[in-house]
């Protein structure tokens, strides 16, 4: 059962969902990930299902599976791979989408026990909104594109093509990463062709220098954050991907503490620019082994 419920001190609304504390936590016997197992009985390429575990009802969440390849991460896929994953992203944003009682579709990946990740598979998870959520809402309603606002010129990572990926200007995380095509497109169904393979690839660059960083898979959060699917003129929004590493140093996270949870004011101890020159040094050996 799913009770939707809202905060009566912030208006933040949350989704109360008792029986998913029994959900599995990462699974000592066979991944039920891996081709044979349980969520996957016959060989794929990508995969994609409804979550056993949904926080939202009527396979509105489902779970997106990257590779048949336990010990894959997106960007060892290749911008081949990465591209599949693309395009298993747009194919079920375009199913859910389309549902009278969607709204909103968000795409995201949480990789890492760091992050709260319970299966070590490469996968993402889609979940479909009834309504907007609070934080492309703002995103929404505000007077100005963000993306076209910021200056990457400092802090710029990496670029494929009309994508870039750059460290934010105002940066909550040490090594958080921002990626937009130059161009003002709405929503993943708006990446066509060449779009979609320069998507690929700055996804596989980022992602491999945030891998070379420690020599270490880097933990992260990412989320898709695009236009909404309740019929609304959402043309102005710009399309964006948002990386969260918790990582602050090799051995050391970067904690949602005091400040940032009881304020909403983040502390960042380190300067964007600094963070985004370390992601572009000396790892030029881990991506050319894509």
């Amino acid at each position: 059962m799913t009770d939707r419920r809202v905060d009566a001190r912030s208006g933040a609304p949350v989704v109360v969902t008792g029986d998913r504390q029994d959900r599995p936590n990462l699974p000592a016997g066979a991944c039920p990930f891996c081709p044979g197992g349980l969520e996957a009985p016959e060989p794929y390429a990508v995969r994609s299902f409804v979550n056993r575990w949904p926080p939202l009802p009527d396979g509105r969440a489902e779970i997106l599976l990257y590779s048949p390849r336990h010990d894959a991460s997106l960007w060892s896929l290749g911008v081949d791979g990465a591209r599949a994953v693309v395009d298993l992203w747009a194919e079920r944003t375009a199913a859910l989408g389309r549902r009278d009682d969607v709204a909103y579709v968000l795409v995201f990946e949480n990789r890492g026990a760091e992050v709260g990740a319970t299966i070590p598979h490469p996968h993402g998870q889609l979940y479909a909104f009834d309504d907007v959520p609070p934080v492309p809402a703002r995103e929404l309603a505000a007077d100005a594109c963000a993306i076209c606002a910021e200056d990457t010129r400092d802090r710029l990572v990496a670029r494929a093509g009309d994508w870039w990926a750059a460290v934010p200007n105002a940066a909550r995380y040490p090594y958080e990463l921002l990626l937009a095509p130059d161009a003002h497109l709405p929503d993943l169904l708006g990446l066509v062709g060449e779009s979609r393979d320069a998507l690929a690839a700055v996804l596989v660059d980022a992602l491999a220098r945030l891998d070379g960083l420690f020599d270490a898979p880097m933990p992260y959060m990412l989320w898709v954050h695009q236009r909404p699917t309740d019929g609304g003129d959402y043309e102005h929004y710009h399309f964006h991907i948002e990386f969260y590493p918790p990582m602050r140093t090799a051995v050391k996270l970067k904690y949602l503490a005091g400040s940032e949870s009881g304020a909403g004011m983040f502390i960042n101890d380190t300067l964007p620019e600094e963070k985004a020159a370390e992601l572009r040094r000396g790892v030029k050996d881990v991506v050319w082994k894509v």
